[in-house]
């Protein structure tokens, strides 16, 4: 089947609204950037990007993301080995720490952001008698990772932590930059910092974890991304870097928004005061374009007729504000959206909606369902990985039964 009809086969399934995830594509997007960055680079997934995806990620990668107490508990329920996750986050509580370190018995990786959670970790390898990596988080000017003066005097220090191993440097700057001049930035300030440490204080990094944040283009009046060209460019700048240790990736917008799309129907159509409106059964509460602007950019997306489930090619087209199911003047999905013929009952299709939008949406407002999750790929076809769930049951106080 092509991609229309798998939508058509997962709208015949069951209610909208739903995501889709085509596994096929998300594997294959990674597949061509490892193989043009070459085996010298790894990669990581940052599963927060997308937790459904860390099974077919972990087919291609060689660790996952892991920012929360809940992203491992997904980890450890999918038996996740250790040694494919990196435990990252700003917070780490001492009971979560001791958590981890009984399920991997000391392997994997940790982040560190502070001084605190620096001497927390060696606090409790100690207590479990372990030797733990670590890499120290960058800042770039903001809440995350320390600065160069705390980094330099842990790496000076090193020895009077026994149980704590720092591998290197971890750094990540932001999303969406679509200026190669930011990365060959960032990757010089990376190289002459791993190159002073090694001078000043005798430490070879053995790894650099670099967290580039590529650009996905989401609107159609932006300039497209050329994954080739952009890969080949920044593979240039990394083999221009003197640092010869491990370089591993952490990306997961740039990995995953392109293999997904939500989809909601048009349940009722009015005008008022001259403006056209479609409202949707879905809404901003599921989903979520970076860089939207009061909902002005026009993402990519398909118009499929409410009857066949086909994309429409015929009737008049004219522009059509379509908001959501809430409550609220904020839930617009987009406005003068162009839309062909009667629209009541038709499909929207919002494409490269496999990034973020799945868990970053205001999900318990109103107590509106959360979406049906579909995954399809060609081994298994489509499945349905998550039925619709009534949020009504996390909104309400539990009543004191006999």
């Amino acid at each position: 089947m092509n991609r229309q009809e798998i939508i058509k086969s997962c709208i015949e399934m069951g209610n909208t609204p739903f995501y889709l995830f085509d596994l096929d594509r998300f594997r294959e997007r990674i597949q061509k950037i490892k193989s043009i960055l070459g085996e010298k680079v790894s990669l990581c997934y940052a599963m927060k990007a997308n937790p459904f995806l860390i099974l077919p990620a972990l087919e291609e990668v060689d660790r996952l993301e892991v920012c929360s107490p809940g992203e491992f508990s997904i980890c450890k329920e999918h038996q996740i080995p250790m040694e494919n996750i990196v435990l990252s986050g700003v917070y780490k509580e001492e009971k979560d720490v001791e958590n981890v370190l009984r399920y991997g018995n000391g392997r994997g990786v940790y982040t560190v952001e502070s001084l605190g959670q620096f001497q927390l970790l060696e606090r409790e390898a100690r207590k479990y008698n372990l030797c733990i990596s670590v890499l120290l988080r960058l800042t770039s000017g903001n809440q995350f990772g320390m600065d160069e003066q705390m980094i330099r005097e842990l790496i000076r220090e090193r020895e009077t932590f026994p149980h704590v191993k720092i591998l290197g440097l971890q750094y990540y700057s932001g999303t969406q930059k679509k200026r190669k001049k930011v990365l060959e930035e960032e990757i010089l300030r990376l190289d002459v910092l791993l190159k002073d440490l090694r001078e000043q204080y005798d430490f070879h990094a053995e790894e650099l974890e670099y967290g580039p944040g590529f650009y996905v283009s989401y609107f159609q009046k932006e300039e497209e991304e050329q994954v080739t060209e952009a890969m080949e460019d920044f593979r240039g700048l990394l083999e221009g870097m003197e640092f010869s240790g491990k370089i591993t990736l952490e990306i997961g917008r740039y990995l995953a928004a392109e293999c997904g799309v939500y989809v909601t129907r048009i349940v009722d159509v009015k005008e008022n005061q001259g403006q056209r409106y479609g409202i949707a059964d879905g809404g901003i509460h599921h989903l979520n374009y970076y860089g939207q602007t009061m909902a002005m950019k026009v993402p990519w997306y398909m118009q499929l007729d409410g009857e066949t489930g086909e994309e429409k090619q015929e009737g008049k087209e004219s522009p059509v504000t379509i908001c959501g199911a809430l409550c609220t003047v904020s839930d617009v999905l987009v406005k003068n959206l162009p839309l062909k013929g009667n629209i009541l009952g038709d499909f929207l299709v919002f494409e490269r909606a496999g990034a973020y939008s799945v868990t970053e949406g205001i999900y318990l407002f109103l107590s509106r369902d959360l979406p049906a999750i579909c995954f399809n790929s060609r081994e298994k076809g489509i499945e349905l990985i998550r039925d619709i769930i009534p949020s009504s049951q996390l909104n309400m106080r539990r009543r004191n039964r006999k």
